[in-house]
């Protein structure tokens, strides 16, 4: 009886065992494909990182961001990679709009065996948490991360948005064609890379005067800033701030019957500042990367899939106007799955070779990578707020010169 009890186990485990061992390895099995694996079900997966805030000042702004790539991978759930089909799994990890965050997030990328990384919202948090892939021999591909810090000696970050330097000075021109202005007043977060480079670009393009100031991180009243903005005489404010401290500015500027033009960057080109200067006469331009009519079928799908989805929905500020950073979401995530296609593995290494050389027509426009691994773009859309209508309309369509 013990020798037939013994037996019967004996074939129990091989017959477990047998069960366990499909045709790939599973996730972190270590095998030779590291940065793909199988599921469950034996499906083969391939991982790409989401480096996003989903918290935070720029939490609206990232899950913004990411809805583009939500609602890609939705659409194309699924990637050849030579020769093989793999379904593709977007691994999350939020900075919590914290530089001093970043490094923890982009390390848990890394821990997840993930083939490449999409994001982040942010230039601040994409610096800090750089050095973290880099190390690891990860690419990352920026999505609307503008500083040029991003990819300044860091030969893993890509981009795919165009740069502060050219957003500054294509603002800085069109106020000055727009409104003939001499004397603008700056604005931006105290210690945030992103303002604070605008701040500068804007100031060395543009052709007048500038009043400068800055506020501490927290700040929720705006008063003094905007009030000295009037005494100065200014013909136009500059403030490329996050969400969450532009709507606090727009909603005030809205109350003192503020006349002066505000002029915002990317960060600007959301639905809450539409929502902040509904019904009001404030005057708002903003920089971006796309306009909603640029691609239709891009707008119609995307605007089905948020009415079907309340949490999409809501992430979107609950309504289902199209952030030009959901767009460039959208974008980022076919860039993945064509630089796993063109490196014909899972393999991180191989997926970062395959970057520098990949070329992607995307909603938002033509993609390639210059030298530095930034985005090869010299247009920026000039939009601005239909206060009545709660929508952007396009201004212009600008170069910097």
């Amino acid at each position: 009886m013990r020798k037939f009890f013994a037996m019967f186990l004996a074939l129990v485990m091989a017959l477990s065992l047998a069960a366990c061992g499909g045709s790939g390895g599973s996730e972190g099995s270590g095998g030779s494909q590291p940065s793909g694996g199988s599921s469950s079900g034996g499906d083969k997966v391939v991982k790409i990182g989401v480096f996003e805030p989903a918290t935070g000042d720029s939490g609206a702004g990232g899950k913004q961001e990411m809805l583009g790539m939500q609602y890609a991978n939705k659409e194309t759930p699924t990637v050849v990679i030579g020769g093989e089909t793999y379904t593709v799994e977007l691994v999350y990890a939020d900075n919590a709009s914290d530089a001093a965050k970043a490094p923890t997030a982009a390390s848990q990328l890394v821990s997840q065996d993930v083939s490449l990384v999409l994001g982040t919202y942010g230039s601040g948090c994409a610096i800090a948490g750089g050095p973290v892939f880099g190390e690891a021999g990860l690419a990352a591909i920026g999505v609307t991360c503008t500083n040029p810090g991003v990819t300044a000696g860091n030969d893993y970050y890509f981009r795919i948005c165009f740069l502060d330097p050219f957003q500054g000075t294509v603002l800085a021109n069109f106020a000055s064609e727009k409104f003939s202005a001499k004397k603008a007043y700056l604005l931006g977060e105290l210690g945030n890379d992103y303002d604070q480079g605008l701040l500068n670009y804007f100031e060395q393009a543009f052709d007048g005067e500038c009043v400068k100031d800055s506020f501490p991180p927290n700040t929720s009243d705006f008063s003094t800033y905007l009030n000295k903005a009037v005494a100065e005489g200014v013909d136009v404010i500059f403030c490329p701030v996050s969400i969450a401290y532009s709507t606090q500015i727009v909603k005030l500027a809205a109350s003192m019957n503020l006349d002066i033009p505000i002029l915002g960057s990317d960060t600007l080109d959301s639905n809450m500042v539409l929502e902040a200067a509904k019904g009001s006469n404030v005057q708002i331009y903003v920089s971006t990367f796309y306009q909603e009519g640029g691609a239709p079928d891009f707008d119609n799908g995307i605007k089905a899939w948020l009415a079907e989805d309340s949490t999409a929905m809501t992430n979107n500020g609950g309504n289902d106007t199209i952030a030009a950073v959901t767009a460039m979401g959208y974008d980022a995530y076919y860039v993945a799955l064509e630089a796993l296609k063109a490196a014909g593995s899972p393999d991180k290494a191989a997926v970062k070779a395959a970057l520098p050389s990949l070329t992607y027509t995307g909603v938002s426009g033509d993609i390639a990578f210059d030298e530095v691994g930034d985005a090869v773009r010299d247009t920026a859309y000039i939009k601005t707020a239909d206060n009545a209508a709660g929508a952007w309309t396009l201004e212009t369509v600008q170069t910097a010169k």
